[in-house]
């Protein structure tokens, strides 16, 4: 388990310049067939009110001020995952004058899951890493 967060996680999005592609994923990945909240993870609206960021994209230069103050919004313990290729390591924007860099060079990022996109099944069990379930 991922920085001692175990049972139910609280999670908020945070799209920091995605093609969206991971939007459509992670969208399933709590849809009815892979149904990630069996597993104790639940999306939420405030950063105030989650235990874990779940961030997709590279960072733009417009989104790292706002990446970085929903990080400080999530309150201790907290967990970052970076979902998709361009979240870890920017992917095909790698080098694009509007990207900062990846979520790691932005927030400390606990969990990566990689692909592009990656598959709801690749997120569920990214999640349930934290989880525990």
């Amino acid at each position: 388990m991922a920085a001692g967060l175990a049972g139910s996680v609280q999670i908020r999005h945070v799209d920091a310049g995605s093609c969206n592609g991971c939007e459509v994923e992670i969208g399933s990945a709590f849809g009815p067939v892979h149904d990630a909240e069996r597993y104790g993870a639940r999306l939420v609206a405030s950063p105030r009110h989650a235990d874990a960021l779940v961030v997709t994209g590279p960072v733009t230069r417009n989104m790292a001020e706002p990446l970085r103050r929903t990080y400080e919004a999530v309150p201790g313990p907290k967990v970052v995952v970076a979902v998709g290729d361009c979240a870890r390591n920017c992917g095909v924007f790698a080098g694009a004058y509007g990207v900062v860099g990846s979520v790691a060079e932005v927030v400390p990022v606990d969990v990566e899951i990689a692909g592009c996109p990656p598959r709801p099944e690749a997120i569920v069990a990214g999640l349930r890493t934290l989880t525990g379930r």
